[in-house]
């Protein structure tokens, strides 16, 4: 069989552009972006698969996903009429204050509806499902921050998913929703400004006490749409806060991240204090441990976010998967079809975008490859990306050619070190010696 998925190499060694640069000027050219895929928008919640959902699915039909829809739908209509109205009252000649009442009282109503329908009072959530961890899971703490148009009920629903998936308890800091348009607009303002809302700050408080505690080996850190804008706002932080070894211990994996860049800067490997009297150069490591980012290819928010800015050198780090597919819905779009649950709430063995062939440039082992968290001494460092290749037309049985099911074949699950995490697994972690 032809090969399905190919992995190429992404030179991040030249200088970025600069995504520091003046934050009107980022603002705008963001608007810009989002007039250009404003088609594509209602794309977030396609394919409903109405009948084929599982009670964690957002779009699941129960009293409360349905209520969440339909707040959503509502929200949507409201804040589009919202904003062509003001043009049209200063059109009008309406005077000022009264311009100011109105938009105060559609803002204050907007902001009632969502806090008391969607989003609740409480910032963090933790996974409440039944799972049997393993002695090892005490050292670790997992944090999830969700994306656009997640209310409460639909961000528990998430970190019960990750929780089945993984094995873990999750804590969830909820990133509160505002309606699709409004997180839009704050999306927008986040990138532009670096705006840190509470959510972000709160997420930076947990993060920093978990990385500082002595107790705690392994921080790792999932992400959906906006939250990995406010992730990668957190971690622009914890570069210029924590050592190190601290900041390596952190693991980060992004689905449908719609930030516009991705900081994880290389560091010297030799312990405080070591006087190096050799010529050689000293090993060197990427900050943070891992990273991998998570993108289905018809996402108009990977559009917007990390599709549209990881070919840009040095501007987004971390191995990039791409699954041939459309949807932005973080368990029914995203983890049911790369970590898909059986009846017995556990990660199948096998799935179709899993299981797809990949082409590399050299036959060289997964084994042999420097892990994503380390780098050799060469002059050019690089990322990786896994994207699609247009189909060939050969016989497909659960996306894998009939005739190309044997073992010795690499495949999207052997890139994919947040795979391994299934089921309670845990991954051996590359050492710089």
């Amino acid at each position: 069989m032809d090969p399905q998925i190919r992995l190429t190499r992404r030179n991040s060694s030249a200088t970025p552009l600069p995504y520091t640069a003046s934050p009107l000027c980022l603002l705008w050219s963001d608007i810009c972006l989002v007039v250009q895929y404003a088609w594509a928008l209602p794309g977030i919640f396609l394919p409903l698969q109405l009948g084929q959902t599982t009670p964690l699915d957002e779009l699941n039909l129960s009293f409360q996903g349905c209520l969440s829809l339909i707040t959503q739908a509502l929200l949507t209509v409201y804040q589009l009429l919202f904003l062509l109205s003001l043009p049209l009252m200063v059109i009008c000649l309406v005077p000022a204050l009264w311009i100011l009442l109105y938009i105060v009282t559609a803002l204050a109503l907007n902001y009632v509806t969502c806090m008391f329908v969607l989003n609740g009072f409480q910032r963090v959530l933790v996974s409440s499902v039944p799972i049997a961890e393993q002695p090892d899971h005490a050292k670790e703490r997992w944090f999830f921050i969700n994306g656009i148009a997640n209310g409460h009920y639909w961000v528990q629903d998430n970190i019960d998913q990750l929780s089945y998936t993984f094995g873990r308890k999750i804590t969830g800091i909820h990133n509160r929703t505002s309606g699709v348009l409004f997180d839009l607009v704050e999306c927008l303002i986040q990138r532009g400004f670096a705006y840190a809302t509470g959510d972000v700050r709160r997420a930076h408080v947990l993060l920093n006490e978990a990385l500082l505690d002595p107790s705690v080996e392994k921080v790792v850190l999932v992400l959906h749409s906006q939250g990995g804008i406010e992730g990668g706002l957190v971690i622009d932080w914890l570069l210029d806060e924590l050592p190190q070894h601290l900041l390596h211990q952190l693991e980060v994996y992004t689905f449908g991240n719609a930030a516009n860049h991705f900081n994880n800067p290389i560091c010297n490997c030799r312990p405080s204090g070591e006087v190096d009297n050799s010529d050689s150069h000293p090993p060197t490591r990427r900050s943070i441990g891992y990273i991998e980012h998570y993108a289905n290819t018809e996402d108009v928010v990977s559009w917007l976010g990390v599709l549209q800015f990881a070919n840009i050198p040095n501007r987004y780090l971390g191995r990039l998967f791409v699954r041939p597919g459309s949807g932005h819905m973080m368990n029914q779009h995203y983890l049911d079809n790369m970590f898909t649950l059986g009846s017995d709430k556990r990660v199948l063995d096998s799935n179709t975008f899993m299981d797809m062939k990949v082409e590399t440039k050299s036959n060289i082992s997964i084994e042999s490859r420097p892990g994503p968290g380390t780098l050799d001494n060469s002059d050019e460092q690089t990322e990786e990306t896994l994207f699609p290749i247009t189909k060939t037309g050969r016989p497909l049985r659960n996306g894998v050619a009939i005739d190309d099911l044997d073992h010795n074949t690499l495949r999207v699950k052997d890139f994919s070190r947040l795979w391994k995490y299934r089921n309670g697994g845990s991954p051996e972690r590359h050492k710089v010696v």
